[in-house]
């Protein structure tokens, strides 16, 4: 009979778990990360915790030798290398054989090692696990955020494996990551190299799942301005994994399929808009097209109806701006990364 987490971590010799949070000038956020980490309920005195930090200037391997415990090690880099970097560090110095990783700005849940280990327990195919966020700020641009992730969550529970693992709340093996090469550290900023490493993993047959249980507290950007200019990011650094995973660009597990959807409406809209400058029967194709657009934000819009009937309301709008901020992102990598333009991948 299959056994949970907890009791398999109870047999002897004990399991040990590494948990690796790269910091880079994050003294005010990391106190309460560690905080949760230290109150883990399932494995006292079997967990080892590594706060790698970045090459920060505000004391915050200070703060978490102060907030820390017998089980935390700061790891210091002279120099900031990147969050890519940083985790690569903190899996060589790891002595655990599940290494997990979340974020200096998140707040782990009190079973979050105990629900994100489980399925790699329960199941020796298993060699990655996604966990979930959760938040608790009100402004308009973390609560779309959040609805988002949400979403996605929906769409990865039905799934019996992913492709997808993010850094915020993710469990691996430590042999996998070994045989797949860590994270990429052409990716210096904390952007897609979780998803370039989850490709490599997926590429090399190895099966990952989703535990929602496995809960972090999280801040998402609290501005509408930031919040666009983190997707125009993610649009442009994902076409660097696209160039290396050129499937991955019509689907994932990852990618609700009315983000495709929006993503081709609104460019071919846009594209026939400019054509109708010169053919104008074209704008009744953009026209058309908005329509397609539209019509795809409709069950997003509904299942926010009675949580978030004024988030539910501009959602469309909301929709319009995020296709439109990854397109441009996705423009900018295209131009940057794709081999026949004179690309690079780096």
């Amino acid at each position: 009979m299959m056994t949970g987490a907890a009791d398999q971590l109870d047999q002897s010799p004990p399991l040990l778990v590494s948990v690796v949070v790269p910091a880079w000038n994050a003294a005010n956020r990391l106190p309460r990360c560690l905080r949760g980490l230290a109150g883990q309920q399932d494995l006292p005195g079997r967990l080892e915790i590594l706060v790698v930090d970045d090459g920060s200037t505000d004391g915050t391997a200070a703060a978490a030798r102060e907030a820390g415990g017998e089980a935390l090690r700061v790891i210091v880099r002279e120099e900031r290398g990147g969050p890519a970097a940083a985790r690569n560090q903190g899996i060589v110095e790891a002595n655990g054989s599940i290494v997990l990783f979340t974020d200096a700005d998140c707040i782990p849940d009190p079973r979050f090692v105990s629900e994100i280990c489980r399925p790699l327990l329960d199941d020796p195919a298993v060699a990655g696990v996604k966990g979930a966020y959760r938040t608790t700020q009100r402004s308009l641009a973390a609560r779309f955020a959040q609805a988002e992730f949400e979403e996605r969550y929906r769409l990865m529970s039905r799934q019996e494996s992913i492709d997808f693992v993010d850094t915020y709340a993710a469990a691996f093996r430590r042999r996998v990551l070994d045989e797949v090469g860590h994270f990429d550290t052409s990716f210096p900023v904390p952007n897609n190299e979780d998803v370039d490493l989850s490709y490599r993993i997926a590429a090399a047959g190895h099966r990952m799942a989703f535990a929602p249980a496995a809960v972090v507290v999280h801040r998402h950007r609290p501005t509408l301005a930031s919040y666009l200019r983190l997707k125009v990011s993610r649009g442009f650094w994902r076409m660097k994994v696209y160039r290396r995973y050129p499937g991955k660009a019509a689907g994932d597990s990852y990618t609700p399929r009315s983000m495709k959807v929006q993503l081709a409406a609104l460019a071919g809209a846009l594209a026939a808009a400019a054509a109708g400058l010169v053919v104008p029967p074209a704008v009744w194709l953009s026209l058309l097209l908005l329509l397609v657009f539209a019509a795809s934000t409709v069950p997003f819009a509904f299942d926010l109806l009675r949580r978030d009937p004024v988030l539910a309301l501009l959602s469309p709008l909301l929709l319009v701006l995020r296709a439109a901020a990854l397109l441009t992102g996705m423009a900018a990598g295209f131009l940057r990364f794709m081999p026949f333009l004179g690309g690079t991948d780096r």
